[in-house]
């Protein structure tokens, strides 16, 4: 069967859920207006910093004790949080004959929340629950286990990031998905790669939303690796 044996592991923020309402969360916790919060971490990511630079520019100190306020404010997952596509991508993938994951650096709450939410997969689990996050190669090792251990160059990583997921992937033996979407992959590019990883192709497939990768995941795997 087409596809049979073969895994398409998607990340959760900028690839199934827009992360809007999370970091207008956190600007709001903070009582920094959004649109300055919003420009900052754009600053950030285009130095190729992370998130929690952005906090530091703020003068905040430890971030990691509002994450319990952020959460209760946040409330987890809404429909009004998923993209349009997030729905329909696992069971178009199923349909060609795909077992699908859904594998992410997130709290272990999440994955309940887009189940509840009709988004559904045969494995999912979250960096919490791991006890390892992205890009640490360890998370890729234990993703691999989570899905019974296939080889690697039948799994497909899809994500947003070419820092946390298109370079570690590859460098797992993964074929990585770049989905061009969110700010992360608005402002990253290929040039920006570490010069040793610089002659190597950072994804088999780049896509701008689920739908298309649906329609075109065959491509990822027609790549000698």
């Amino acid at each position: 069967m087409r596809g049979h044996g073969r895994w398409v592991c998607l990340d959760v923020g900028e690839t199934l859920i827009d992360e809007t309402r999370i970091w207008s969360t956190w600007a709001d916790v903070l009582g920094v207006p959004r649109l300055t919060f919003m420009a900052l971490l754009g600053a950030v990511i285009a130095r190729g910093g992370e998130h929690h630079d952005a906090f530091a520019s703020l003068g905040v100190a430890d971030w990691r004790a509002l994450v319990p306020v952020v959460d209760a404010a946040f409330g987890g997952f809404r429909d009004a949080d998923l993209y349009p596509d997030a729905r329909t991508v696992v069971p178009s993938l199923r349909d060609r004959g795909y077992r699908v994951a859904i594998i992410a650096n997130q709290p272990a709450s999440r994955g309940a929340e887009l189940r509840a939410l009709g988004v559904e997969a045969e494995v999912m689990a979250m960096s919490e629950e791991l006890g390892v996050a992205k890009p640490d190669p360890a998370f890729f090792a234990r993703a691999l286990e989570v899905m019974g251990s296939p080889n690697p160059a039948d799994v497909a990583y899809v994500g947003d990031r070419i820092d946390n997921d298109v370079v570690p992937a590859a460098t797992a033996g993964m074929r990585a998905v770049w989905i061009r979407r969110g700010p992360w992959a608005a402002i990253q590019a290929p040039g920006r790669l570490d010069p040793e990883l610089s002659d190597r192709l950072p994804a088999t497939l780049t896509v701008v939303s689920l739908t298309e990768l649906a329609n075109r995941i065959e491509e990822a795997f027609s790549t000698r690796l």
